[in-house]
């Protein structure tokens, strides 16, 4: 084949209208039995990146607004235990994503169970909770959930005790106690929002829904200086600083509303536009040889795709039941429009619940 013949078949190849699928699941939602389970996706920031004038109190009127809405599923970006079990096993296929695992060792020894069996015996004392569990049932449980790798829903039993109860006894010790009492003030919105949420609403646990087995896509880019320097000339654009001038003349000022205001800002849908242009919309028009724009963009879409595929398993135990999806704003977006084609979710505006 010539290189002309090839450049009419690839002239051709383009001239083509794109193929769309006939098959359409965001059409086909009209015969489900009972009510389809509604689901807000929360973009927030991560509060561990705020300025120090952020107070936990400051969430209040955030926790009041998601309280009234009443989720009976709280979903947060963190990873579960047997995902970090699995991360820290193929170590060498993900090198640094078990940075973002806790480390239930020493919860393990204490407890006398390794991650799959305190898992295993979580998941056993849950599917036969009692109605009104006593403060004992309650220290063991939270237990169970920080050597499982879970010190999210460990907090939410921890919160539900009543204060005189927060103490050592089955299985906590006094190591354990320091760590949970750490938990209540970390600057950290799977605790200050998803286990303060799910405590007060009377719920038990919350479900960690990220996923970095994606990052076995750049991997093999981790030790390549050249794809640090494609980031961050893809990173050099004018919406990037546009964003972060937004984000810091709404970080003037953080009291209840103050934080109010910010997570209105995060889930505009002027926002989410942002963070693809600022970001993956630039990284998907990198031109390096090395297509380390493409493939960064494609590690994104796999991690919201599987991590998307997590929360529709918590949906699925509970049909009908209202979730709350706690996650960094950049991924509100891609939630929305991956989780918009389950035939048994209907979409809640956040701009309505935050209001």
């Amino acid at each position: 084949m010539t290189a002309f013949t090839a450049l009419l078949l690839t002239m051709s190849a383009a001239a083509q209208p794109a193929y769309v699928p006939p098959f359409d699941p965001r059409v086909l939602k009209d015969n489900v039995a009972g009510a389809p389970g509604e689901l807000l996706v929360l973009g927030t920031p991560h509060l561990s990146g705020l300025p120090e004038s952020f107070r936990p109190e400051s969430l209040e009127p955030l926790l009041a607004r998601l309280a009234e809405w009443k989720p009976a599923i709280i979903t947060i970006e963190g990873l579960s235990g047997p995902d970090c079990e699995r991360l820290i096993r193929y170590k060498p296929l993900y090198p640094g994503a078990a940075d973002y695992c806790p480390d239930p060792r020493g919860a393990q020894k204490i407890v006398g169970l390794d991650m799959v069996a305190a898992t295993i015996e979580a998941d056993r004392l849950l599917g036969a909770w009692p109605a009104n569990p006593t403060p004992a049932d309650r220290r063991r449980l939270a237990a169970l959930f920080l050597a499982g790798g879970e010190p999210a829903s460990a907090l939410v039993q921890w919160l539900r005790l009543p204060a005189a109860e927060r103490r050592a006894g089955e299985s906590l010790d006094g190591t354990l106690v320091a760590e949970l009492n750490k938990l209540t003030t970390g600057r950290n919105e799977n605790f200050l929002i998803g286990s303060v949420l799910a405590a007060r609403l009377g719920l038990e646990r919350v479900h960690a829904t990220d996923d970095h087995s994606a990052d076995g896509v750049t991997a093999s880019l981790d030790t390549d200086p050249g794809y640090g320097a494609a980031l961050q000339r893809i990173w050099d654009n004018p919406v990037v600083k546009r964003r972060v001038a937004a984000d810091k003349a709404l970080e003037t000022k953080l009291d209840g509303e103050g934080v109010l205001a910010l997570y209105r800002n995060y889930n505009d849908p002027a926002t989410m536009r942002m963070a693809f242009d600022s970001d993956f919309g630039a990284a998907l028009a990198d031109a390096s040889p090395q297509q380390y724009g493409r493939r960064y963009t494609g590690w994104w879409e796999t991690r919201n795709l599987r991590m998307v595929a997590n929360i529709r398993a918590a949906m699925a135990v509970q049909p009908g039941a209202r979730t709350l999806a706690i996650v960094g704003a950049s991924h509100k977006g891609y939630f929305e429009a991956y989780l918009a084609l389950m035939h048994d979710i209907r979409l809640v505006d956040a701009e309505r619940i935050l209001k």
